[in-house]
């Protein structure tokens, strides 16, 4: 059974922040120079190393300022009322939870969270089945990292990047085959780890 983000399983981990800074990482990994935990970053070189030749991995997305987290709460949970009318508070924190982390245990907001995907020896991104960010009713489901309907390839490509992140200690978000983190609370519920080793962090980014 998936355990979503809304689950208070999740908010009930303690976090004990390791203190551990922002970086950049360099261009060759995040042509936008996402910003992470310190030890994601050599996590995620680590990752790289572990692909095949002639494939690369291109993180899109890292830290997440609490206003970016809740802008995008609000836009989703709007399409969602607009989809479901008179659904309860309740439900659509859960409903909306499968696509965007309630700003408390948000991965990104504590920078421990990528979002990611695999290109070719040309910098063009392979086949993964849908596009990042697509939502749950826009994929018809097909975002989850086990989801059916998706062609040969993507699959392939789907396990390629499980295991080299898997490998590297990252746990994915199962409605998201994109998102990765490391050291939130979400990642020390599904590991068993006594505590999350990162939480909400403001950006003061380490040279």
């Amino acid at each position: 059974m998936t355990i979503l983000l809304s689950d208070p399983r999740v908010a009930a981990v303690p976090v004990h922040d390791t203190g551990e800074p922002l970086v950049r990482l360099p261009v060759g990994l995040s042509p936008v120079r996402a910003l992470v935990r310190a030890g994601i970053a050599g996590r995620l070189a680590a990752a790289a190393a572990a692909l095949p030749a002639g494939i690369g991995l291109r993180v899109v997305e890292g830290h997440r300022t609490v206003a970016d987290q809740r802008s995008i709460i609000a836009t989703y949970s709007a399409a969602l009322c607009a989809r479901h009318p008179g659904i309860s508070a309740v439900d659509l924190h859960v409903l909306s939870s499968r696509f965007v982390s309630p700003v408390a245990v948000a991965p990104h907001v504590a920078g421990a969270a990528v979002d990611v995907t695999l290109v070719d020896a040309c910098g063009d991104e392979l086949d993964l089945g849908t596009p990042i960010d697509a939502t749950p009713e826009e994929s018809g489901g097909r975002c989850y990292l086990d989801a059916d309907g998706i062609g040969a390839d993507a699959r392939a490509h789907r396990d390629l990047l499980a295991r080299v992140l898997g490998g590297a200690g990252l746990v994915n978000y199962p409605t998201e085959w994109w998102h990765w983190s490391y050291g939130d609370r979400y990642w020390a519920l599904l590991t068993g780890a006594p505590h999350a080793l990162h939480g909400p962090v403001e950006i003061a980014v380490a040279a």
